[in-house]
């Protein structure tokens, strides 16, 4: 089966799906091993490890692509969504964009309707018209046929233009052929209801926190009608609070600074040395003077 038969099969089982973020091959491969089929290239954590800064769309898609191809190559039965932003441009970037994933082995893409180029400031999402969002969404779906990617359709226009808006365009969505709904930044539970509601019975998408009392549980997500979610924040913040352990147990001089370090036996399991070591071997040659 193909990476995007392998979710819509996955996605068609009981239960929700949970998504842990990946930005790089180490993390996609620790997310394979920990157990986890599916996993979420998220921009806003590939922004944070090759640029160290903000999401705030000024990551490339070759960048991504880049990230997307180390991230598949470390895991390559890990079922990825590629975080494809607002598709880079016009409806015909959005198409590029999304055969370039598709061909590449994404079981997923994710679309929204963010307006391009960014306004000049970091406050806000301003969002594209209904319309223009439509013909972005119809030119995805469209460019997935040709190796059945899923497309996620995602909408920002909340925050500025109000949850019937949001509503209306998830159903608008879902009209045009988009696999997966997601609405960002709903206000609260009965916003999330509606969102779910207008999916009409296909998947619907969450960005969730552990131990966030403003946003649900795993459980109450599923019971609120969603299907799948990522949680962007739990691997990433992790990995930033690990390292500035780290550094302090350099400037201490001082193991016990840092309580998140693994031993360095640990850290060679999870790199594959063992794994290495029993490939190479069949390649060592005898007598090289021979």
């Amino acid at each position: 089966m193909t990476p995007p038969e392998r979710l819509r099969a996955l996605l068609a089982e009981p239960g929700f799906v949970p998504m842990p973020a990946v930005w790089d091959g180490l993390t996609a491969k620790m997310t394979a091993a920990a157990g986890f089929q599916t996993a979420f290239l998220s921009g806003s954590c590939v922004a944070a490890s090759r640029l160290g800064g903000p999401d705030l769309d000024l990551l490339s898609f070759g960048e991504m692509f880049d990230s997307f191809s180390l991230a598949r190559a470390a895991a390559p039965d890990l079922l990825l969504l590629a975080d494809c932003d607002h598709g880079y441009g016009n409806v015909m970037n959005v198409q590029r964009t999304v055969s370039a994933y598709g061909r590449a082995g994404a079981a997923a893409v994710l679309v929204e309707d963010k307006l391009t180029p960014r306004a000049l400031t970091s406050a806000g999402k301003p969002t594209i018209s209904r319309g223009e969002a439509r013909m972005k969404i119809r030119a995805a779906v469209e460019a997935a046929k040709e190796s059945g990617v899923l497309v996620l359709a995602r909408t920002d226009c909340r925050p500025t233009l109000g949850i019937d808006e949001a509503v209306a365009r998830i159903e608008m969505y879902r009209e045009e052929g988009a696999d997966i709904l997601f609405l960002d930044s709903p206000a609260d539970r009965e916003e999330m209801l509606r969102a779910s509601a207008a999916a009409a019975g296909k998947p619907s998408f969450i960005v969730l926190v552990p131990g966030s009392e403003r946003l649900p549980t795993r459980g109450e997500a599923e019971q609120l009608g969603f299907k799948i979610g990522t949680y962007p924040q739990a691997t990433l913040n992790a990995v930033i609070g690990a390292v500035s352990q780290g550094l302090d147990a350099v400037e201490k001089e001082d193991a016990a600074a840092a309580p998140a370090s693994i031993a360095p036996r640990e850290m060679m399991r999870i790199l594959g040395y063992e794994d290495y070591e029993a490939r190479v071997s069949r390649f060592v040659a005898g007598d090289t003077n021979a």
